[in-house]
């Protein structure tokens, strides 16, 4: 898609938000029911956000598709089909532009725009944007819909600028695709988007060398064709199944139920039984199988084994089933499903080069070098992940009162109030910002609820005469303490995630995401009930 030139934009609007993903795409076509003036920047040339970018073989989404879409629109729920339980990138991408164009959307996004500054002005209490295209326009209000994943992630790898075969980061892929076939390939990581590329990849190489730098777990997709009398009975009654699906914790779904019960309340058959129904059944439900497998570290153990029996038993190599065996506590990364990962290892064209034995020393133009082996490659993957939650608005250079930028208030880790607001940064909002739910749940859920939040916040300032509101620096030191202590009664900061910045070289390691997503659903509607404590409104 070519986005056509246009005049730059002046002069002063109600409300600039940047990013047309899921988030930027319902901010706009809520503020336009408010009456707002509105503009959306887009970095790319279309709608779709994360599912613009992230074209990689294989990637779709992890959560039910029939759950993850918006709930705004009764008609748009009944006329959207989906046709697999895991929507493949290209479905959801088609499903973004149908509401993009149902909504008529795109007339107020420019597209191929990147927003670079964002200045405060004390003098009149208006947002100066910038971006790349030369526009230049004052705003009273900004949201920040960036994304959690927007900003890639490349590690500094000695040698990489010499390779002379084509580099790709899966966080980037091309949007016509990378001729694979007869090449010889290697891919550098093993998350999430590497465990679904990996299968696909394997099947269109002529060789596929994996560079494994952290074994995963990952779970059995158990994707299939949506059966369309289920997709009915969904619809019949969309508004409860979304109520029913809001009250669980986390991405867990309604459908699949809540877990009762500890795992030491039932015997080691019981437990067996539970996790081979669970691991049948596929998807991230496994962890739903007790209530303490993310609290109590032995009961957490004992479902990490389970996953590395099945392991054991996909990949007939002892060795590199070994080297394929995560030692870590499971779920405190981001927990992953495949469509045959651990079997594409029994493919004879497929080789595991594990990073922890075998180092990599250097890229050179042929290959690379790892542990002393030069491994020739024509195409070279980088599923090296990214700067999440926060790459992407430090990137932008954010200065609110007195000209502070919030790369100096964010220098010891991201600190918001429930991650929607800042100190020193009026009217500033951010959508699924660090300190909220966010990738903790389903994320398009995560956004309507913050949408819905900022959104009958501007109704409530006009209403009441106000033109400013700001966070309080108690309330952020608060919620920010709150957070740690949620996140520390778990065992998800336990390893080195992104969850924690630990995958960025320097980046200050705070656990962003809030734990529990229902009661921070309260917590809100009772801040914005009592007319916003915790922000100062002028």
């Amino acid at each position: 898609m070519t986005t056509a030139a246009r005049a730059t934009d002046t002069g002063e609007v109600d409300l600039v938000v940047v990013g047309a993903g899921f988030a930027g795409m319902y901010q706009l076509h809520r503020a336009r029911s408010l009456g707002l003036r509105t503009i959306v920047y887009e970095a790319g040339d279309g709608v779709g956000g994360t599912w613009y970018w992230n074209r990689y073989p294989g990637a779709r989404c992890d959560v039910d598709s029939v759950e993850y879409s918006y709930s705004f629109s009764e008609e748009l729920e009944q006329e959207w089909s989906w046709s697999e339980r895991y929507a493949t990138q290209p479905e959801i991408l088609r499903y973004a532009e149908h509401v993009a164009d149902r909504f008529d959307l795109r007339r107020d996004i420019r597209f191929a725009t990147r927003v670079t500054a964002a200045h405060f002005d004390d003098a009149n209490g208006r947002w100066t944007i910038r971006t790349d295209a030369g526009d230049e326009v004052r705003a009273r209000f900004v949201v920040l819909a960036t994304g959690c994943l927007s900003s890639t992630n490349t590690p500094d790898l000695p040698g990489l600028a010499t390779f002379a075969g084509t580099t790709v980061h899966t966080g980037n892929w091309p949007a016509g695709g990378v001729d694979l076939a007869g090449k010889r390939v290697g891919i550098i990581g093993t998350g999430s988007s590497a465990i679904q590329a990996i299968p696909v990849i394997a099947a269109q190489a002529a060789h596929l060398t994996v560079f494994q730098r952290t074994p995963q777990y990952s779970l059995p997709a158990g994707n299939r064709p949506l059966d369309p009398a289920e997709v009915a009975e969904i619809k019949a009654d969309y508004p409860g199944f979304r109520v029913r699906n809001r009250a669980m914790n986390g991405a867990h779904s309604a459908r699949y139920g809540r877990p009762a019960k500890g795992l030491w309340a039932d015997t080691a058959e019981a437990r067996d039984a539970e996790f081979r129904f669970r691991w049948a059944r596929g998807g991230v439900q496994f962890l739903s199988a007790y209530d303490n497998l993310l609290i109590d570290a032995g009961a957490n153990e004992v479902a990490a084994e389970f996953v590395r029996d099945q392991i054991r038993a996909t990949v007939a190599d002892p060795e590199v089933a070994e080297r394929l065996l995560p030692d870590t506590v499971i779920g405190c990364k981001r927990i992953c499903i495949d469509d045959g990962y651990f079997a594409a290892y029994n493919r004879p064209n497929v080789t595991l080069v594990d990073l922890r034995q075998d180092p990599l020393e250097t890229i050179t133009a042929a290959g690379v070098v790892a542990g002393g082996v030069e491994h020739p490659l024509d195409v070279l993957v980088l599923a090296t992940g990214f700067d999440a939650m926060t790459g992407t608005v430090l990137r932008i250079d954010l200065r609110g009162r007195a000209g502070a930028r919030l790369a100096d208030a964010w220098a010891a880790g991201p600190r918001t109030y429930l991650g929607l607001g800042v100190p020193g940064f009026p009217n500033l909002f951010f959508v699924t910002g660090p300190g909220s739910p966010s990738v903790l749940t389903n994320m398009i859920m995560a956004i309507e609820q913050h949408v819905d939040w900022i959104s009958d916040c501007l109704a409530y300032l006009d209403a009441h005469g106000v033109t400013q509101i700001e966070a309080t620096e108690a309330a952020v030191e608060s919620w920010v303490d709150h957070v740690n202590a949620v996140a520390g009664a778990t065992l998800f900061p336990s390893c080195n995630s992104w969850y924690l910045g630990a995958n960025i070289p320097g980046k200050k390691r705070v656990f962003m995401p809030l734990l529990g997503f229902p009661p921070y659903v309260e917590r809100c509607d009772e801040v914005a009930a009592s007319g916003y404590t915790g922000f100062a409104l002028t």
